[in-house]
């Protein structure tokens, strides 16, 4: 492992000069859910439970854009080391037009029918009710949010995070004060409860939109095209389709996945507690894991690069192993620090302020200290799956290994420990992480093989 992490002068101030905008942007992303979390909780659980169920269509949207965008950075990437500037404007026409016309036909069957999906996704009618008027509006946001994360995404590619970091960041604050004025119906705004959360973030996404739409007419470092933005070209839309559509269905599939699990806790006995409890620790444990994200995303920016440039095979190898061990340091000590601020901080802080108290307090530990501890796993997962199997091309694998432990292993413990068991909130706990102790030695194994090292724009040069 020490071997692996010993590398040239320079190179882990590159790594994280790449990372830590990413990191900031997804923490300022992150943020975002747990701030409306938290506003919703002032209304009551009640209210809190039937935006987390909500959240749960929408958590599926949030996986789609995640993956038209990760999809579009494996040919970015590459492109950008062939220097390539015309291919990336082809490859930018096809993730916008074919992720705005998926999200756009979702956010249409959540705005018709709302209750319907509300009433799929728990045992309380009167929840789905309380739910629907945030589920109609909030999916057009992501229509929007589509657009202005390839954008970013493409930046990245290009070794530019910052900008993402800074539209997000502008947005994320927009639906603060939105959120607040909307929610609660401050300085003569209408008191709009659980729809203001939704209407704050359309507002916002609109906003950011606009923002990277001003940015792509007048960049200079990836000038946009807009011949070749919106005729792409046939030949791009297959290689996007190639090695971008399993990305895509990686991300879908995990994040509905990742929904049931929410589903699950909302058929328990104990429906608004776990709900309560969950919709907290999830965008909390995701606060945690916004390093290892930014990790993964600048790992995809040098592999792919690599790649790109024709470095030898041994070359890329030394660096995914790199990249991975660093990952698996920094999760580790993540998962330390945040282990100790749960007795610290969370138990007599956070869980009171989101109005967490006896059960609901008891299954956020819970939840807490099993989500914690897996860090070190989840961080390898994530570098390894989106960071190097994906800027490889990698990309069947890394469906495989991203998809399968949740839905063969993760999916049907949980389910038999939360309904048909009825066990406590450890065991429930324990098996909501059997993801990540399933992938951790599939991922290495992978990983070793160096059967995941592609060239996906065909070895052409511009």
């Amino acid at each position: 492992m020490f071997k692996s992490l010993r590398r040239e002068p320079g190179f882990y101030s590159r790594l994280w000069k790449l990372s830590l905008p990413m990191i900031l942007q997804n923490l300022i992303t992150f943020s975002l859910g747990l701030i409306d979390t938290f506003m919703v909780s002032r209304l009551g659980n009640a209210e809190m439970a039937a935006v987390s169920t909500a959240n749960v269509p929408v958590f599926l949207l949030i996986s789609i854009v995640f993956g038209v965008q990760s999809g579009l950075g494996i040919l970015v990437s590459q492109y950008w080391g062939k220097g390539d500037i015309k291919s990336i404007s082809r490859a930018l026409g096809v993730a916008a037009l074919l992720g705005t016309a998926i999200t756009s036909a979702l956010a249409l069957v959540f705005f018709l029918f709302p209750v319907p999906v509300m009433d799929l996704l728990s045992n309380s009618h009167e929840r789905s009710l309380m739910g629907a008027p945030y589920l109609r509006l909030i999916g057009f946001s992501y229509v929007f949010n589509m657009l202005s994360s390839v954008y970013a995404s493409a930046q990245r590619s290009v070794e530019r995070p910052n900008f993402g970091m800074l539209v997000f960041g502008f947005s994320t604050l927009l639906n603060t004060g939105l959120n607040y004025l909307l929610i609660f119906g401050k300085y003569g705004f209408p008191a709009l409860g659980v729809e203001g959360a939704a209407v704050a973030t359309l507002l916002a996404r609109v906003s950011e939109f606009l923002i990277c739409a001003v940015c792509a007419l007048r960049s200079k470092i990836i000038p946009l095209n807009l011949g070749l933005f919106f005729r792409p070209g046939r030949d791009m839309l297959r290689r996007f389709l190639h090695y971008a559509s399993p990305v895509v269905v990686n991300e879908t599939v995990w994040g509905m996945g990742n929904s049931l699990l929410t589903v699950i806790l909302g058929y328990t006995d104990n429906s608004v507690e776990m709900l309560a409890a969950n919709a907290v620790m999830g965008n909390l444990h995701r606060l945690f894991l916004v390093v290892c994200f930014g990790l993964g995303a600048a790992a995809a920016v040098l592999i792919g690069k690599a790649i790109g440039e024709g470095q030898s095979r041994e070359k890329v190898m030394d660096l995914s192993r790199t990249l991975l061990w660093f990952s698996i340091l920094v999760g580790s000590a993540l998962a330390l620090f945040s282990l100790a601020l749960v007795p610290l901080f969370f138990i007599p802080v956070i869980f009171p302020m989101f109005k967490l108290f006896g059960q609901s307090a008891e299954i956020a530990t819970a939840l807490a200290v099993m989500g914690f501890a897996s860090i070190p796993l989840s961080a390898c997962a994530i570098t390894t799956v989106t960071g190097v199997f994906r800027a490889g091309g990698d990309v069947f694998w890394a469906t495989a290994l991203d998809t399968a432990p949740e839905w063969l292993v993760c999916l049907p413990v949980t389910a038999l420990a939360a309904l048909v068991l009825k066990l406590g909130c450890w065991p429930i706990a324990f098996a909501m992480q059997l993801e990540s102790v399933v992938k951790f030695p599939l991922c290495l194994w992978r990983v070793r093989s160096g059967r995941w090292i592609n060239d996906v724009t065909g070895g052409d040069r511009p």
